[in-house]
């Protein structure tokens, strides 16, 4: 058990003063006889609370070094970053204010922002409207005439892996309060890319 400051003073009464001091040996035996049931002081902990007293007048602990707080204009600073360019990352502001990314994470979390992800969307042409109805009033039409239409189906889906440096969801963000529905066109014909397309039936998966 540690000793606390109330110990610590009782240690330098049994010290003495002048010609009636007592010894660190004699010190730590009459601790122990005052205190059978606590763990025995050494030597040198007598010691060391001898010295801290003789050198700042006093045998408190030293205050406790916690995490600095941020002050308000760091705060500020921050979100103004994020104001001014919400598709900042967090290395980025970190970078540019020189403080720690865990205290930029701290602030944005403080004032409930959110890096919201890029949605990516297929570019739509004008008549692709019109045929997306015309496919699901034909699909509904086969499936109330026939109901094992939709079993003998191949469902299949593609996705398109860029080369280029197109834009990745996993390293894009934009910080906001409210979620901003950002999304961004892009086209399914572009050089420079890596097809991948996977089909799934009722009886069979297929893979490419």
């Amino acid at each position: 058990m540690p000793l606390n400051e109330r110990d610590r003073i009782e240690i330098l009464m049994m010290i003495g003063v002048g010609d009636r001091m007592r010894t660190q040996q004699e010190v730590c035996r009459l601790f122990h006889e005052m205190h059978p049931d606590r763990e025995p002081v050494s030597q040198s902990t007598v010691s060391r609370i001898e010295r801290k007293y003789r050198e700042l007048g006093h045998v408190r602990d030293a205050p406790r070094q916690g995490r600095p707080k941020i002050n308000e204009n760091v705060q500020q600073d921050v979100i103004l970053s994020a104001l001014e360019n919400p598709h900042c990352t967090v290395r980025q502001v970190s970078r540019d204010l020189n403080i720690g990314k865990s205290s930029v994470s701290n602030i944005f979390k403080k004032v409930k922002y959110h890096p919201y992800r890029v949605r990516l969307i297929h570019e739509l042409a004008e008549d692709d409207f019109d045929r997306r109805t015309e496919f699901c009033e034909y699909m509904m039409d086969h499936n109330n005439q026939n109901n094992g239409f939709i079993a003998n189906i191949l469902f299949s889906d593609e996705a398109t892996f860029f080369l280029n440096g197109h834009v990745n969801r996993q390293n894009t963000r934009y910080w906001s309060q409210e979620n901003p529905h950002w999304m961004q066109e892009y086209h399914t014909q572009h050089p420079q890319k890596v097809n991948v397309w996977a089909g799934i039936s009722k009886k069979i998966s297929r893979r490419e």
